[in-house]
């Protein structure tokens, strides 16, 4: 089962890493987007629109496709026909797409630093990697553009490490991949066409994508005082993830319309009578019962956010474990079905997620699932009495679909929330709002609800949400050097396994080279790093 939205919409196109927003390639193919679509924008002759042009080029290339693969067919399984594959289509591809006859890099390729990446061609600030029958994503050694490490993973690590090249364009005998710098987003950051897909199975809407993204007015730098990000591709990135940032903002009232929610939900069912009982004789404060909720909502949208960017499950998990996961404890599938249906008096997805989150919390995972123990969020701890009282279907999928849908406010529209895209700004932005409200609980009409009040946590422990330019700051000038210095250490790994981050604040975020986040939330407590 694929959670990529572009699954179902386009058979030969793939987004890996949460690169482009889900609703982005949408409306690339419906015109929607306002800037850069017109033919002046794509360098072509006037009057004539992008469809046209892809549509030429199209007849061209799918002829170019069937010789190329006709010769490929002759050669030994055993010869990767980096050559061929390069010179006979790729090349032509780029050439189409309006790069022309791309040069070469010097022999070692682009050098950065100290480290010498083996990239076989260079368009302006743009690398580009030709192979041939080369897997992208295995250690092929002895193969061109390998060098010890998967030709995506050396692309990506490029990509990383300078400012200079913001995207890259990696390709084999089957695949080609639009790759971005992924800094600031969650392993590598890739939108991959299946070029046997497309060619082989007749497939123009996604050579039309393809065209609209890898064209190379897309990527040529337009301001040279910005640099690679005043790209056309950039800019529409960017313009996304704004719009999919205005849309989040709204997220704040479904965040609260969930815990109204889940609070007369969990207050209410006949079996917690003893939640109730603690209520009504001071065994629990209302506060209690709101600071569990937080915490049950947290671990839901941590859950949607972890698992839309494909980062929740292990890995190394055998496929059938993966695979039950995804076809029956998924939160992609719960809140499907949350839009779908209305739920009943039983309790079974609110049992199936306690699964998931206490194999969360656990030291060794629940390898029956492919889910890791991570800890942190699912720790157990005094907050975690929910965890044994009793839900219904009803009240968790009519939470579930309060978090999965906003409605803008002009148009009325309800739109998805983009959770792959989702970062941790707007999850501290939510939580800071949240501490605004004051929790009360009604025995008599059964009902919890959340009020603003001038006495409300926010104030009264002066929580506020560090902006993200100030964190990196922090990272840069605190953190940065020691990891720095761990890694030139004999033995980088068991030194920054050893690193130890204290910080003394009530609302934490540590991005661990750019790679690894922890949030907590106790007064002062020491984090182990984990690399």
């Amino acid at each position: 089962m694929s959670t990529d939205p572009t699954a179902t919409t386009f058979v030969g196109v793939r987004v890996q890493g949460g690169l482009l927003p889900a609703d982005l390639l949408a409306k690339l193919m419906s015109g929607q987007v306002a800037d850069g679509l017109s033919s002046k924008d794509f360098h072509l002759a006037a009057g004539e629109t992008v469809r046209e042009a892809a549509n030429r080029v199209w007849a061209y290339l799918r002829g170019a496709w069937t010789a190329y693969r006709q010769l490929l067919a002759a050669q030994p399984e055993s010869d990767a026909a980096t050559g061929l594959t390069r010179d006979r289509f790729l090349l032509l591809l780029l050439d189409q797409l309006g790069y022309g006859r791309v040069p070469t890099t010097p022999k070692g390729g682009i050098r950065v630093g100290e480290r010498n990446f083996p990239v076989s061609h260079l368009w302006g600030n743009v690398p580009i990697h030709l192979l041939g029958r080369v897997a992208l994503d295995t250690r092929t050694k002895g193969m061109a553009g390998a060098a010890g490490a998967s030709p995506q993973s050396m692309v990506q690590e490029l990509l990383n490490r300078t400012d200079e090249y913001l995207w890259a364009i990696l390709a084999n005998a089957t695949t080609l991949r639009l790759i971005r710098d992924s800094t600031s987003l969650v392993g590598s950051a890739y939108v991959e066409f299946d070029l046997d897909a497309i060619f082989d199975g007749d497939l123009f809407a996604d050579f039309l994508l393809l065209y609209s993204l890898c064209h190379v007015s897309r990527l040529e730098t337009r301001d040279p005082d910005i640099g690679p990000a005043s790209c056309w591709l950039e800019q529409w990135r960017q313009g996304a993830i704004e719009s999919g940032s205005r849309a989040l903002n709204l997220l704040r009232d479904g965040v609260v319309d969930a815990l109204q929610t889940l609070g007369t939900g969990f207050l209410t069912h006949p079996d917690n009578a003893s939640l109730r009982e603690q209520l009504a004789d001071g065994t629990l404060t209302v506060a209690d019962v709101n600071h569990a909720l937080l915490r049950v909502t947290y671990r839901l949208l941590f859950t949607f956010v972890a698992e839309d960017r494909g980062a929740l499950l292990d890995p190394e998990a055998k496929p059938q474990a993966r695979q039950r996961y995804l076809d029956y404890f998924s939160t992609e599938r719960l809140r499907r079905i949350a839009l779908r249906r209305r739920g009943g008096r039983y309790g079974d997805r609110w049992e199936a997620l306690k699964v998931v989150w206490r194999g969360l919390g656990s030291i060794d995972g629940l390898t029956e699932l492919g889910i890791p123990g991570i800890g942190g969020l699912f720790d157990s701890g005094a907050l975690d009495f929910l965890m044994d009282a009793a839900l219904s279907n009803e009240a968790l999928q009519s939470a579930v679909r309060s978090l999965s849908l906003v409605r803008e406010p002009r148009s009325g529209i309800q739109r998805m929330v983009d959770y792959r895209n989702l970062g941790a700004e707007e999850l501290g932005s939510i939580y800071e709002s949240l501490l605004e409200l004051m929790p009360s609980w009604d025995p008599a009409t059964k009902t919890y609800a959340l009020t603003v009040s001038s006495g409300n946590q926010r104030k009264d422990t002066g929580s506020y949400y560090t902006p993200a330019s100030l964190v990196e700051s922090l990272l840069d000038t605190a953190l940065d050097p020691v990891l720095d210095d761990a890694e030139k250490s004999d033995q980088p790994e068991q030194a920054l396994l050893a690193v130890t981050v204290c910080d003394p604040t009530f609302m934490r975020n540590f991005d661990v080279s750019r790679d690894a986040r922890t949030v907590c939330h106790d007064p002062i407590q020491s984090v182990k790093v984990s690399a």
